[in-house]
């Protein structure tokens, strides 16, 4: 990625971390201009708030603070760090999940 291309899809990138209708509306976004580095961060934050929901659905299941504590630093953590990657313009897979979510959305922005 050069470095207009990632200044072009910075906005978009950063869009797609701020709730599910923020990743909703950068795929929208970039749909014209199918930039690669907001592409990138579309599919890391489609995954993230995916797994966030399957997972919380099953969590909440378990009537226990520490499993729920667990799990909001768990996510918060990658929300923060994909956020950050974003924001500084670098194309960072997060840790653990990143690259099986660039496997699995890979149609998304091509």
């Amino acid at each position: 990625m050069t470095e207009e291309n990632i200044e072009k899809g910075k906005t978009i990138a950063i869009i797609s971390y701020l709730t599910i209708f923020g990743t909703i509306i950068a795929f929208y976004m970039n749909n014209e201009t199918k930039n690669k580095f907001a592409s990138f961060h579309i599919r890391q934050s489609l995954g993230l708030w995916l797994t966030f929901f399957i997972l919380g659905y099953l969590i909440g299941n378990f009537n226990s603070w520490p499993i729920t504590f667990a799990f909001w630093i768990f996510f918060g953590v990658l929300f923060i760090y994909g956020f950050i990657t974003a924001v500084t313009g670098k194309a960072y897979s997060l840790p653990l999940v990143g690259n099986f979510y660039q496997k699995i959305f890979a149609g998304i922005g091509k």
